[in-house]
């Protein structure tokens, strides 16, 4: 029995509607939307004295199911099928005698102005605009403005849909124009996932009288989750609010079916603000068997250490699921806008919304456990918020790491996920003769960190490896004492050329930062001071190397700065530092037996093979380091082929100049050695 139509436009015909609802007899049908389930909405608009209008009623119980609980009785139900008007005449007329069927087109309806002060409709402005076409968007008009004129002020048109885009944004535009207000509530589901993915939304449009001139519109949406609207500023938002809800129930329905092969990745919002509260990450790890209780866990990632590789890319998840023994593991990262009062009340917060997300053939009585490192949230404290020209929105922060070290964080918020800088803090220590605090007055609030910067040590991995690259400089051993000239081009926080300028004390360091922000940043917050042996240049460093006498005068050049172009492959250094021309004229500034080092960040494979072939043809001799763990590769660049090390030499090189560098009173990082840094490195 085939009862879908031929074309779209059948949905309007008569013809069509009654031989449907003469082959479906008298089985009721529903398109979407049980009444269990639409019940608390229509509890909030709908009153037991309302006059009701119901059009395109079909076969629906909807009407019955109101007038069965006492929602409402005056309801009239109309519809354009006189088959299903005389069906629904005979199964109502003596249980529901309140309650009236008629045969009638809504486009052209028959009752006074004014006459109604709610209107529902289940599903038929669905069917009408099927399409964007002149002529439909024409009956959807007339459709609107018989509802609009049979309507009181202050009557509300209640219509349970899909919420299409077009449908949507159709209903949004005519009525907020014509001054109504505009809610749009989620239906909260039935949590049959498997019978119907889709969410169903209830358009209530509330009817004002439209003042002249006045372009106010009033737009609000309800989530299912919360009874509280929120305001959005046009219909566009609206329309996106809305699409958001959709895609993640279709992937709820998804992760409720079959294991998902790639990690998928949502955010959760404030339901104040709006603002993304939670960023969670699914990943699946198929070759862990299913036993009683290794379905399903929830991993709370410290605050501060969402950056960190085991819990900011794909592979370091991919590990910790697989180290945790979950066939399904949720990630949770905290964002730093927000507030968090701790693992019980987050706890407590994402429990019924994760279980959304839980996968296929959990049982109901399992229990999800929610794991983290060392059973806390973490500390963060944001030290200073400020955006900049060049660089955007920008944050400097303390984060809590492993123990009891600190660490003081720059990140740009436009890439959230990495860190810019990163210095770590001291310890405070007493002064000389200060007493040591009674045990019972109160103790530092752990959420107070340090401020003191720790000079000595070296947060990113990448900085150890260019420090350690000075050991290719050719000639004699680049001992501290002997004269070095460095030019870095990135200041970032400062910890390189500060860590450069500490430990080498004849070396005259000069810095290149484009943006002044950064210089000020760098100062006040990670204990950066410009000195004789010390000077930045607030310039772009493409400028500054051009305008340099065509002589050479570096020993070593550092390159660690970042792209501001997040659309291109590479995200340091920008695409103009590794230009032919321009490395040409590193080239010349670079003494023979100079070294030119560059930290190279890029996930364009073809883009990396160009880059590199253009580094080879500028220069003879390239070494390669890669970072473990991260994107970054150190290059080492000699301007001339004699500069080839023996490793075995490379590394006693390395460990006398370690030496010389690891002074009495000074401090060092013990992890940090010089050789070990050295033996990964190898010729391109």
């Amino acid at each position: 029995m085939d009862l879908l139509p031929r074309s779209p436009g059948e949905f309007g015909s008569a013809r069509y509607w009654d031989r449907f609802f003469r082959q479906r007899g008298q089985r009721p049908f529903e398109w979407y939307g049980a009444f269990p389930e639409l019940c608390p909405v229509l509890h909030k608009y709908v009153r037991l004295r309302d006059k009701v209008l119901v059009v395109g009623c079909g076969n629906s119980e909807l009407s019955e199911q109101m007038y069965d609980v006492g929602m409402c009785e005056d309801i009239v139900n109309i519809d354009i099928s006189d088959t299903v008007i005389h069906q629904m005449q005979e199964r109502s007329r003596s249980k529901r005698p309140k309650m009236s069927y008629l045969l009638m087109d809504m486009l052209q309806m028959d009752f006074p102005d004014a006459h109604f002060q709610v209107v529902l409709d289940k599903g038929t402005l669905d069917a009408i605009l099927t399409n964007e076409e002149e002529a439909t968007l024409a009956k959807v008009d007339k459709m609107f403005a018989e509802i609009s004129r049979v309507l009181q002020v202050g009557g509300r048109y209640l219509c349970v849909s899909l919420a299409q885009a077009h449908v949507l944004k159709k209903a949004v535009e005519y009525f907020s124009q014509e001054g109504w207000v505009v809610r749009v509530h989620q239906v909260a589901s039935s949590g049959d996932k498997q019978q119907f993915a889709l969410p169903v939304f209830v358009y209530v449009m509330t009817k004002f009288r439209k003042i002249p001139g006045s372009a106010l519109q009033i737009l609000e949406i309800c989530p299912e989750e919360q009874d509280k609207p929120m305001r959005v500023e046009s219909a566009e938002r609206l329309v996106a609010a809305v699409r958001d809800r959709q895609h993640y129930a279709l992937l709820c329905s998804q992760l409720s079916k079959a294991p998902c092969r790639e990690q998928l990745s949502l955010d959760l919002c404030d339901k104040e603000s709006g603002r993304p509260r939670y960023t969670l990450h699914v990943v699946d790890t198929p070759s862990v068997k299913p036993s009683r209780d290794n379905h399903f866990a929830i991993f709370i990632i410290p605050q501060g250490r969402e950056t960190e590789w085991l819990f900011g890319t794909e592979e370091g998840r991919r590990q910790l699921a697989a180290s945790a023994g979950f066939g399904r593991l949720v990630t949770v990262a905290l964002h730093r806008e927000q507030h968090y009062e701790g693992m019980a009340s987050i706890q407590a917060e994402l429990s019924e919304k994760v279980m959304e997300l839980a996968p296929p053939g959990l049982p109901a009585w399992q229990q999800v456990p929610f794991l983290s490192v060392g059973g806390d949230i973490g500390v963060r404290t944001v030290q200073h918020r400020d955006s900049s020209p060049l660089s955007g929105e920008y944050v400097v922060e303390d984060v809590k790491g492993d123990g009891t070290c600190y660490f003081r964080r720059l990140i740009f918020l436009r890439n959230r996920n990495v860190v810019q800088s990163e210095a770590r803090l001291l310890a405070p220590t007493p002064l000389p003769g200060q007493k040591k605090r009674r045990k019972d007055r109160k103790k530092t609030s752990p959420a107070e960190p340090p401020s003191a910067i720790d000079k000595s040590y070296l947060c990113c991995e990448h900085h150890k490896a260019m420090v350690a690259g000075l050991c290719l400089l050719g000639g004699p051993n680049p001992l501290p004492g002997n004269p070095l000239a460095v030019l870095v081009v990135g200041l970032g926080g400062g910890s390189l050329p500060l860590f450069i300028h500490d430990y080498f004390s004849q070396a005259r360091v000069a810095v290149v930062e484009i943006d002044p922000s950064m210089l000020e940043v760098a100062t006040r917050w990670f204990g950066f001071s410009q000195g004789d042996r010390m000077q930045v240049h607030v310039s772009d460093g493409l400028d500054y190397v051009g305008k340099l006498a065509a002589e050479a005068q570096y020993d070593a050049i550092m390159f660690d700065v970042d792209s501001k172009d997040l659309t291109v492959g590479m995200s340091c250094p920008p695409p103009a530092f590794v230009e032919k021309p321009f490395l040409q004229e590193v080239k010349t500034i670079l003494k023979p037996e100079g070294i030119f080092i560059l930290n190279l960040v890029c996930r364009d494979a073809r883009l990396k093979e160009s880059v590199l072939a253009t580094l080879r043809e500028v220069f003879p001799l390239l070494y390669t380091r890669c970072i473990e763990g991260e994107v970054n590769e150190i290059l080492f660049c000699q301007p001339s082929p004699e500069g080839r090390w023996d490793p075995t030499e490379l590394g006693a090189r390395a460990r006398v100049l370690e030496g010389a560098l690891r002074q009495p009173g000074r401090p060092w990082d013990s992890s940090y050695t010089l050789a070990d840094m050295l033996q990964a490195v190898r010729i391109l």
